[in-house]
Order: C-alpha cells, then structure tokens, then sequence
C-alpha cells in the first residue's frame, strides 16, 4: 500500500474517534449513552440500522457468496427486506406507543416487562452471549479486510487493530457516536462502492463479454441456489428483526412511530436490492478476476472472503485504495460498535441494573463505559479463535432467534404471560441450537439448526402455558417495575 493510502487512512480512524470524544462530552448519562436521547430522525436511524444490519460482516460474506455462486447470494439480504418492512408494519407500533416502554433501553426490558424479572435475565445473558459473537465477527471481518489489503500485515495483528479503534471509540461514544459515524460510514460505503470499486474492479477483468466467458453461466442466475439455503436464511434472518438488542435500541431512540416506521422502509430498501447486488456483484468480480490467473497467489480453493480484500487491493492506485479500504473499514465499524454497545447495554442495564445503591450519571457513564470496554476485548479474543465471518454472524443470529422469538412474540401479541414457559422455551430453544450447531450435525433435509431450537422453544411454551395456568401478569409487571 502507498503511503498515501496510509494516510487517507489513518486520517479517518482518527476522524471516528475524534467523534466518539465529541459525545463523550456531550452524554449526560445513560439516556444519551444508549438510546441517544429518543430524539433521533428517520434518515439516520434508517441509515445507521442498514449500516449496522449489512455492515462490515455481511460485506465481505456477501462478497464470498458472490465469488462462489454469483448473484444468487443476492437473496440472503431480500430476507433482511422483508424483516425490515414486516417489522415496521407490526413491531414498531406496538412497542414505540405503549408508554410502559417509554423509558426502557433494553430488549430484555420488554421481556421483564411482559413476564417478569427472572425472565428478562434470561434473556439479557442469551442476548448478550449472541452479540458478543456478533461482535466478535465484525472485528474478523477488519482483520481479513486490513490483512487482504496491507501485505505486511498478519490476520491477528489486524484484529488487534481494528478491534482497538472500533472499541475505543464506542467505549467514549455511546449510542450517539454509534448513530451518527454510522450515517457517516455508510454514504462513504455507498459512494466508494458505487463510483470506484465497481466500475475499476468490472474494467480490471475486461468487461461484460470477457466476464461471461470466464465463470460459469449459472453464476448470473438467479435460480443458482436450493430451496434450503433460501429457506435457512429467512428462518435466522427475518426473526432478527422481532429480538434484535441493537434494532430496539434504534426504536427507542427514534422521535415517534413515524419517525421508526420510516427508518425501517429506509433500512429494508437499502438492504435490498442496493447492498445486495453491489456486494455479491464485487465478490463475483473477485472470482473472475482468479479464474483469469489476476490475483497474485490467490486460488478459488482459497478462504472465498479474502477474494475481495485481495482484488481491490491489486487494481486500486495509490489515493483510491485509501478511499476504498476507509469505505469498508467504515462498514466494519458501523456494526461491530452497534453491537458492542448491545452488550454492553445488556450486560450495564439488565443484568447490573438493580442494584440498590443509587449512582449519579457520572458513575453509571463511568460503569457503562468500563463494561463496553471489557466486552471489546473479550470480543478480540473470540475473534481471535475464529475463522469464517459469515458462518459467525449467522450462528449467532441463530442461537439469539431461537431463545427469543417464541416469547417475545407471545408476549407482545398473543398477550401471553407465563414466565414458566417464557424461560423454558428459552433456554430449550436456544441450547438445542446451540449444541446443533457445536456438534455441526448433518441435520434432515439439510435444514438449518436454528429451525429445530425455534420448534422445541414453541412446543415447550405451549406446553407449559396449559398447564401452569396460575399467572397474575399485574403481579408480575409490578414486581418487575419494583425490581
């Protein structure tokens, strides 16, 4: 890399923590640190929820699909779609207007809320265990992009980097920082995606025609996947929508519904078709640009997520990498302090939260930050054990959905109140995922995991549910608003 590149680079990182001291001195307390206030516009919400959804991580595993099955790969974001849009249209409105969530920062708040104290821990350790893995995958996804791009840079030691910028400025930060670098990031990814990566990646392999003789033509199929990827896809994407600690954060930030509703239209269209073909369409380039024998020591029997790293950084001139590595890097960034400030959310609130020596607003920043921190490096070692980005994210998504969706849904629209039910399922669905996918089990019809940990957590709350009857959900609500 050029030493311009460097510089174009290292002035950006600077530029995102320079936001997160700008917050720092701004944040009054645990309103602003995690919720920014509830007082936050449609187009930055909207923005900042895509940039956290899609990010850094679905990035560079879009771009893996798209250099081994081509635009096919493109369907795993429609099911982001239709999350989004199903959600606006039946979530949001029944959690921004019910003034009991008025003051809550957490998803497992809602949980507590809707069944009781016991409840919402169990839910707050399944939530914050999934974004710690998030997390986790986020950081993975910038080392592999840094150690693509720099050739004298290590996987680990780029991890060590990334993680470090990434956690330094969310710990100062908070919700605020996170929000608005991400509307930051994100234009910046769209342009660098738009105006140079796609146009220099399409000439650097020799056009259209030269593209299609090289890979095969299913790769321009949309039909080039089976009914099971498609199916497990939605099955784990979808319901993210409904449990997601990060998502609800946003909806308790927004001003209104409105505000919240069109946020989530904005999201959902972005997600798809925008984000999905310019991810899979580089990554496709990627694997044409291999087949021709382009990228130096690079084969398609190689980690298909570094197919996209490695190109760019063979056909960008010095200044433009620079851009190009910032653009992604920002995408790194805009989701793994999202969910880092989820863990951290559940972790400060849900699980520390009661305790009974009041703090004043500097310590409870103080503690928030320093458990924001913690969870970053914790995050860097998992991280560390780690491999594949994408198979990351999606496990857990998995395990997150499986534990959460069954009560959650029950709670908010069937009126449900049983928290006997609400844990069990809880725990049953989210272990059988868990352990299913530990074991990595040939599961019947090559379904994924997930959809066995979300039918035991359904038959276990229905079950429960009749036969323990002796629930008192005014009881319950008051106990937990008391604890």
């Amino acid at each position: 890399m050029h030493w311009i590149d460097l510089v174009i680079f290292v002035v950006y990182m600077l530029a995102m923590l320079g936001v997160g001291v700008f917050f720092m001195r701004k944040n009054t307390g645990q309103e602003d640190y995690y919720v920014g206030g509830r007082s936050i516009g449609s187009w930055h919400i909207g923005l900042s929820v895509v940039a956290t959804d899609v990010g850094g991580g679905f990035s560079i595993g879009l771009g893996g699909l798209g250099f081994m099955m081509g635009i096919s790969g493109s369907w795993m974001l429609f099911t982001g779609l239709l999350g989004a849009w199903i959600a606006a249209v039946l979530l949001i409105p029944r959690v921004k207007s019910d003034p009991a969530f008025a003051k809550f920062f957490t998803f497992p708040q809602i949980i507590g809320y809707l069944y009781n104290s016991t409840t919402a821990k169990v839910a707050a350790i399944i939530c914050f265990l999934g974004y710690l893995g998030f997390t986790a995958s986020q950081l993975l996804a910038g080392a592999k992009l840094a150690s693509g791009t720099f050739e004298t840079l290590d996987l680990h030691t780029a991890l060590l980097i990334m993680g470090a910028i990434a956690v330094v400025y969310t710990v100062m930060g908070g919700l605020k920082a996170v929000i608005y670098t991400d509307t930051v990031q994100w234009i910046i990814l769209m342009l660098g995606l738009m105006f140079i990566g796609i146009p220099m990646a399409y000439r650097y392999v020799g056009g259209w025609q030269t593209i299609q003789e090289t890979v095969p033509s299913e790769f321009f199929s949309f039909g080039n996947l089976t009914w099971q990827d498609l199916f497990n896809w939605a099955i784990t994407i979808i319901p993210i929508w409904f449990v997601g600690m990060t998502l609800y954060q946003r909806i308790f930030a927004a001003r209104d519904v409105k505000s919240a509703k069109k946020a989530w239209f904005i999201a959902g269209l972005f997600e798809w078709p925008i984000m999905a073909f310019m991810g899979v369409s580089l990554g496709l380039l990627a694997r044409v640009a291999v087949e021709q024998g382009a990228l130096d020591g690079f084969t398609t029997a190689m980690d298909p997520e570094m197919g996209l790293p490695v190109l760019l950084s063979q056909i960008l001139p010095a200044g433009i990498l620079g851009l190009m590595m910032s653009a992604y890097f920002s995408a790194v960034l805009s989701t793994a302090d999202s969910c880092l400030m989820a863990a951290s959310g559940n972790l400060t609130t849900d699980l520390l939260g009661n305790s009974k020596k009041p703090r004043t607003h500097r310590s409870e920043m103080r503690l928030s930050q320093l458990i924001t921190f913690l969870i970053g490096v914790v995050a860097i070692l998992l991280a560390w054990q780690m491999n594949e980005v994408l198979s990351l994210m999606l496990y857990s998504y998995a395990f997150m959905v499986s534990g959460l969706l069954v009560p959650v849904v029950a709670g908010l629209f069937f009126g449900k109140r049983n928290w006997k039910a609400a844990v069990t399922s809880m725990i049953l669905g989210g272990s059988i995922t868990a352990v299913l996918t530990f074991l990595d089990l040939e599961m019947p019809l090559g379904l994924d995991p997930n959809l066995y940990g979300l039918t035991a957590s359904l038959i276990a709350f229905i079950a429960i549910d009749k036969i323990d009857t002796n629930v008192h959900p005014e009881i319950i609500n008051k106990e937990y608003d008391k604890a």
